[in-house]
This record gives C-alpha cells, structure tokens and sequence, in this order.
C-alpha cells in the first residue's frame, strides 16, 4: 500500500476477511470511505480486486488485491459519537465475567441485572464493556448472540471477524445449542415434553412483550425436562431452545401455566414465592455448545448467580442432576438448512413424476397382435 494518501492504495485480503462482502471491507478497514463513495468507485472503474472491475455487494477471497483510489474526504460523512472511556474498576469487573477464553472466543458469565446492549435508559451494558476484553488482540469482541437484561449466565463474544461470522451461521442453522435452568411455579404434569406455540409481539406493548399467537406468530419450539420438584409449591426445570425467539422461554413455560419464577412480566403476582426465596427472575443459561470455527468444539457451563445458588440451597435441589441430562444433538433435518435440502429432494422427486407420467401419455401403444389358427393337421394313418 503506497504511504501517501493521493496514490493509487493497495490492500491483500487476510483470512479473517474471507467470503465477506466488498462494502463490508470498507467498512472494518477504511471506514472514512462511506458507502456512497465507495459505489462511485465501482461505478467508474476505479474499484478494482485483482485487476477486474469490482462492484461493493461482490465476495472477496484471501489472497485477492484491492486496489482503491486516493483518499478523499467523505462529504456525507456524520461525526461518530465516541465511546466513553472504561474505568479501572470497570475493566476489572468486565474481566472477572470471562470463563473461556480462546483465539477465537470468549465466554462471560452475565450477571442478572446487567443487559446484552444499550438503549432507552440503559447505561451499563454488555457491550459498553467490550473494549476491556481485547486481551492482546487488537480488535475488540463482538456479540453474537444476546440474553435477557435479567438472564444470567453463559454469553458467547466473537474474537475476529471470521469467528463472528462462524457462530451467527451456528446460531442461524440452529446447530448451536443452549441449555437454561429456571425454577417454575408448579409442577407440569408432563415430565418431559416439547412446547411448540408460535409467537408474535403483543399489540399495543410497543414490542417491548411476546404473546402466544396461533395466526401469524413466528414458529417457536422449546424443550422442557423437570430437574427435581420443590413440592407442589415450585420445580426446576432445564430448558432447549430449538428457535430464538424474543422471551421465548419465558412465554412458554407462562403459556403452560408454569411462569417462571420471578418473571413478573409473563406470570403475574403468580410468578413469586413466599419466605427467603429472592423475588429476581430465576432463568439462567447454564450451558453453550457450539461448533469452534478451527476444528472441534467450544462446551462451556457457568456457575449459577448468587440469588439462585440460595433459592436451589433453601428448597434442597442438588444441582449435580441437572448436569447429569444428556443434551440434545441438532438434528439436521429440523435446522433451515436441512428442510431446504428436504424440500429440494421432494421437489426434485416431483418433477421425476410428472415427466415420467408426460413421456407415459406420449406413447402411443402398438395394437395386440393377431395370429391366425392353423388348420389342424390331418391325423396319419396306414395306407390299406
């Protein structure tokens, strides 16, 4: 890459950067190059991966040579709101959440309370923490997938580009899995069982809530195994996810008659319990398995949040049953990808049918075939 920002600027695609999209180069690497420019340049020729002419939605490979025009100031460009800087103490309590760590992840342990990301009256979040977990890599982690503001439990954060795009394909095939642990109301009277209601946001809650909807919610599939019984009063419960619906383990287990405890929101002032136990929700994601991007794979269980580990001591529940359950293996054919193939393979032996019943309809049959019968021979007989 020439030094001088009025020459014309090459650029070699790392492995991090495999498969992703032109614009979203630009984007992690010179991001003064707004989208508007950077679509001039192709437009004009100007934009050039490996000598060819290059438009801003085409894929990149490693290896593969950008050539950008000189730098120029970007007209349409806003000023970009700093983020502010993190605390000492900060950064200590964001690194004492951190229970993997590997070239390609991280693995906080969310406390209940704290939210995934900022919004509307949110100051301390997640992601205003991230900048604390770069370790010696430069770049800062990534979220890939978020939990409740007042879910505990086990986070997964992205290291590199790469390994980002990695867990978010998981994570949208439904290949990775989770498993929570919540305390309930009652007790099912189904065991083990699978809840499948579609969801929908609820009118009129500014889709800040979730309600079972029979017509036009999103299908919604959730797995749920009673751990051990409190009586008739409460349950522990470990939860599956199958799909990633907004509060989907919280509408379902409320959906059942069976809110979880706590969980106001769904359950009511049917939702707590009398005497010690905390009136916190009691949901935590107690488990992540995922496919690690390099070979192998990430299988991570974080410890339970202080409230909980008291409410599991005061009703007598021994958590070493709740580690004991098998965890589901994906199935292919219930992950997007495995039903498009499915549907494939049945369009495809469809369309076998119906040109064999064209070439059947085609055919014009020969007439039977008449025989003659021939006249009986006469029977032999000795000459007289």
């Amino acid at each position: 890459m020439s030094k001088d920002g009025l020459s014309i600027r090459r650029f070699v695609v790392d492995s991090e950067d495999d498969g992703i999209r032109l614009d979203r180069w630009f984007k992690r690497h010179l991001p003064d190059a707004s989208f508007n420019i950077v679509s001039r340049w192709a437009r004009t020729g100007q934009l050039r991966v490996d000598g060819k002419r290059a438009a801003p939605g085409d894929r990149i490979e490693a290896g593969q040579e950008i050539r950008v025009p000189p730098a120029e100031a970007a007209t349409d460009a806003r000023p970009k709101k700093a983020r502010p800087q993190i605390s000492e103490e900060m950064a200590e309590f964001a690194r004492s959440l951190v229970i993997h760590k590997d070239k390609a992840a991280l693995v906080i342990n969310k406390p209940a309370g704290l939210a995934t990301q900022g919004g509307t009256k949110t100051e301390s979040h997640v992601d205003g923490l991230l900048d604390a977990l770069c370790f010696e890599l430069e770049g800062r982690p990534k979220l890939v997938h978020r939990l409740d503001k007042d879910t505990s439990g086990a986070l997964l954060l992205a290291r590199t580009p790469r390994a980002a795009g990695h867990f978010s394909k998981a994570f949208s095939s439904r290949t990775a899995r989770k498993v929570y642990w919540a305390l309930v109301m009652g007790v099912p009277e189904i065991y083990d069982g699978v809840i499948d209601l579609p969801l929908a946001k609820q009118p009129g809650t500014g889709g800040e809530k979730m309600h079972v909807d029979e017509k036009e919610g999103q299908t919604a599939r959730t797995r749920y195994r009673v751990v051990e019984r409190a009586g008739n009063r409460c349950c522990w419960v470990e939860l599956q996810p199958y799909t990633g619906r907004t509060h989907q383990l919280r509408v379902h287990m409320a959906a059942i008659g069976h809110p979880i405890v706590g969980d106001g929101k769904y359950g009511g002032k049917d939702a707590f319990l009398t005497g010690t136990i905390s009136r916190k929700m009691h949901l935590h994601a107690r488990r992540i398995r995922i496919d690690h991007p390099d070979g192998g794979h990430i299988d991570v269980r974080a410890d339970l949040p202080p409230h909980m580990a008291e409410s599991f001591a005061d009703l007598g529940l021994d958590i070493e049953l709740g580690d004991a359950l098998v965890l589901d293996e994906p199935k292919k054919s219930e992950t997007p990808e495995g039903k498009r193939r499915a549907a494939a393979a049945r369009a495809k032996d469809v369309r076998k049918e119906r040109k064999g019943e064209r070439r059947s309809r085609g055919e014009v049959k020969a007439p039977p075939k008449t025989t003659r019968a021939k006249p009986a021979a006469k029977p032999k007989g000795r000459k007289k």
